[in-house]
């Protein structure tokens, strides 16, 4: 069997392949934060399309957290019933699927704004380069309402029916927020060494096994490096990565933390055009997966199905996740496994982000563009 389709296990979660979908945003949610039959659709067609894993986008465990009025919310037991809805649009197709554990941080201050609310944050940073929005620096109080309300989403999570959970502690967003000290500039137990900026994860991770046991899936996408001057380094990035695979997060998904100021330095790059501009992550994750012994996942500008079967078969990596492929063609997967190895369409133009960030829901705006032509 092909190494991209052997099945692999998570703990005690078999999965039948190694391509994950990475946690994409929807944004298809009501105002209340209740799951959509936009969104119910997407996971059925990332299912069907044999995607092994797939890790939702986004989903706010505090409402301080959101950053979108189509973000979807797991922070009250109203919201169980719709979860239950997505995970048996994945279980019923063939797939498991984690739900991705959110808190915005800063980064919600935009949508907050609209509520006359400021954003939290470990520090309130003057006059900076990357980020324009005011906010306020958290109180213990609410550090430690913030650490509860994910312990409380995972044992939803649980209700609802989902095989794992992951945090989000990349991208700039509230857990990547302490990590850096860029963006953590405490002088408390919370900020100041690295060892005291990754004590709010550490408390995070830990309220949530105290709720969901001890095998129970937890996982996380963890930034290892910022995209700003005087950020989170590689050399500390290795560190956090090392220390909470001991704990241990049953797997790690490698990307980077805070976002820079153009596409070059943040997550979503463009001009994907050639195989050598493909895997930006890579050697991050292949120096991750050398020094921890739990399964990671290789994010970042994959495309070419020969590349991603050499990343495994060389050990690089334990799993594939791929994001905005599956947005044009989430039926890919299945294609590659029966045969059909082509490159996968996506351009990297980022106008699925930009069509979101209007409000419109997940879709491939230049496949959109491709039937109205017709």
């Amino acid at each position: 069997m092909n190494v991209l389709f052997e099945p692999v296990k998570i703990g005690n979660v078999e999965i039948k392949n190694r391509l994950v979908r990475s946690a994409t945003f929807e944004g298809c949610a009501d105002r209340k934060g209740h799951v959509s039959d936009i969104h119910i659709d997407i996971i059925e067609k990332l299912a069907n399309g044999g995607v092994g894993l797939i890790i939702t986008g986004i989903v706010y465990v505090h409402p301080s957290g959101q950053i979108s009025p189509f973000q979807a919310s797991i922070y009250r037991d109203e919201h169980i019933p719709g979860l239950k809805r997505l995970t048996s649009a994945a279980h019923d197709n063939g797939a498991k699927i984690a739900i991705q554990l959110h808190h915005g941080g800063r980064e919600a201050a935009r949508f907050l704004k609209t509520k006359n609310e400021l954003a939290l944050a470990p520090s309130s940073i003057g006059n900076d380069p990357y980020f324009q929005q005011p906010s306020r620096m958290m109180s213990d109080e609410d550090i430690w309402e913030i650490i509860q309300s994910f312990g409380g989403a995972a044992r939803r999570a649980i209700e609802a029916g989902f095989d794992a959970v992951q945090l989000h502690g990349a991208h700039g967003y509230l857990i990547s927020q302490f990590l850096s000290p860029y963006t953590n500039r405490r002088t408390d137990g919370w900020g100041g060494s690295l060892e005291k900026r990754l004590h709010f994860l550490r408390r995070v991770y830990e309220d949530i096994r105290s709720k969901v046991g001890e095998n129970y899936p937890v996982f996380i996408k963890v930034g290892i490096e910022d995209g700003v001057s005087g950020g989170l380094e590689f050399e500390e990035g290795k560190f956090v990565a090392q220390s909470i695979a001991r704990w241990p997060f049953d797997a790690l998904e490698i990307s980077q933390g805070l976002r820079g100021l153009d596409y070059d330095k943040m997550e979503f790059r463009t001009r994907i055009n050639h195989i050598d501009r493909e895997a930006y992550f890579r050697d991050w994750c292949k120096e991750i997966k050398r020094l921890v012994h739990v399964p990671t996942m290789m994010v970042g500008g994959l495309r070419s199905y020969e590349l991603m079967e050499e990343i495994v078969q060389k050990g690089e990596t334990d799993f594939i996740s791929l994001s905005r492929p599956l947005i044009r063609e989430p039926g890919i997967i299945n294609d590659w496994k029966q045969g059909d190895r082509r490159r996968a369409a996506c351009i990297s133009c980022n106008k699925c982000l930009e069509a979101l960030i209007k409000g419109q829901a997940l879709h491939c705006v230049q496949l959109k563009h491709k039937e109205h032509r017709k």
